[in-house]
């Protein structure tokens, strides 16, 4: 999924005052994270989750892998933390329009 800049910014004020609702720990990436980032993208279209890897590189390397298994958009990443969006086909329940 592509995003336009003005999508990413309006992505971004939305997912400011949301906490992480997914970690990913020291096991890294397990196919109960990802069943769990399924859920949580379907039902909420936009998540931030949490890398708790200390090496830059690995996590770098995480969040891209988690956006290719999720199919999600990676709205951004702050530190340890990464906004991630995917499309709901069913039910829309964050507009992309800035209003």
């Amino acid at each position: 999924m592509n995003l336009t800049d003005a999508q990413r910014r309006h992505l971004r004020s939305l997912a400011h005052p949301r906490k992480p609702i997914v970690t990913i720990g020291r096991n890294g990436l397990t196919d109960s994270v990802i069943k769990e980032l399924e859920q949580a993208l379907a039902h909420h279209e936009l998540v931030k989750i949490k890398v708790n890897i200390g090496d830059r590189e690995a996590r770098n390397g995480t969040v891209e892998a988690v956006c290719e298994r999720t199919n999600a958009a990676l709205v951004q990443r702050i530190g340890f933390v990464a906004t991630l969006f995917r499309r709901n086909p069913d039910e829309h329940k964050v507009t992309l329009d800035p209003a």
